[in-house]
């Protein structure tokens, strides 16, 4: 059955003719907002992996790839992407990014290179690198925003802001790269117009994917720490779902929903995804969306 959203699964399908998966990397990369640079305590949700908790650092990147592709064989799947996931994967010299790169294109069956990031380390340099890259294989730059709120984009600590999100579109996109951005529909502070503000932004800039998710505490987090003393109110489940809905009515049709709903770190989680499944919260969007009649682009 059709979903009411624009697929990950039926895109690749489309455009691939057979299912093409991600397989996760840490390369060994930090974080600006980690280091000292811009702060030294990152994000207040994030993980001390830079949200690479699905990926056993101490491997090898190639031995990361080949113990999650043998997985992938079992289930008949022989297409990959190599998606540099933990930290920001453009936060080095080019010279290491492309040595980097080319490693994880060896791989036999990679088929897309995936880049995760923030928005203020897309230089010109970086981006001319994807773009000569993109001419051997499709590339794609995955940007993190979470949210276009300014005031939400300082209390989590993100140290950018939403201009230079759209300076790193604005210029990406002169490259001909595809761009994926990450949100969250349920940050405290935002409302279900900045959820739907979001969408309108989105896709006025023509993005080409999303990746959502619900805000998940870890221990050890800043925001662990204050979700521990009840200075953190989480939405119900309720409101969570309405709002990713509304975010889809608002996006345009076009754009790729490259994630739905996320799993929280199996370890060390203080609260994800109100106790469920990934797989029941998808279930339980669907079956809204089906029963009210409203589907991706319906209002946009």
């Amino acid at each position: 059955m059709k979903k009411p959203y624009n697929d990950l699964k039926s895109h690749l399908k489309s455009k691939y003719g057979e299912s093409v998966y991600r397989v996760p990397i840490d390369a060994g990369f930090t974080c600006p907002n980690r280091d000292g640079t811009l702060s030294d305590k990152g994000c207040i949700y994030c993980d001390q992996s830079g949200s690479g908790f699905s990926v056993n650092s101490y491997l090898s990147m190639k031995d990361q790839m080949n113990e999650k592709i043998e997985t992938l064989k079992r289930r008949n799947i022989n297409s990959y992407m190599a998606y540099f996931q933990a930290n920001s994967n453009t936060y080095a010299p080019v010279e290491k990014l492309e040595s980097l790169y080319r490693k994880a294109l060896e791989v036999r069956g990679v088929k897309v290179l995936d880049i995760s990031t923030r928005p203020d380390l897309v230089s010109e340099d970086v981006l001319t690198l994807l773009e000569r890259l993109n001419k051997e294989i499709d590339v794609i730059l995955e940007l993190g925003l979470q949210t276009i709120n300014e005031e939400t984009l300082i209390k989590i600590n993100r140290k950018h802001d939403f201009s230079q999100f759209i300076d790193a579109v604005v210029r990406a996109k002169k490259h001909d790269l595809e761009i994926v951005v990450h949100m969250i529909t349920n940050l405290p502070w935002d409302s279900i117009n900045d959820v739907k503000r979001g969408a309108k932004y989105l896709s006025a800039l023509g993005i080409d994917g999303v990746k959502l998710h619900s805000l998940y505490i870890v221990d050890g987090s800043p925001m662990g720490e204050a979700y521990k003393k009840g200075n953190i109110k989480i939405c119900s489940i309720e409101e969570y779902i309405e709002r990713t809905i509304t975010f889809l009515e608002y996006l345009s049709p076009k754009i790729v929903i490259h994630r739905l709903v996320a799993d929280p770190p199996i370890e060390g989680t203080l609260f994800g995804n109100w106790g469920k499944r990934k797989i029941e919260l998808i279930n339980l969007i669907e079956k809204k969306m089906l029963e009210e009649n409203r589907f991706q682009g319906s209002k946009f």
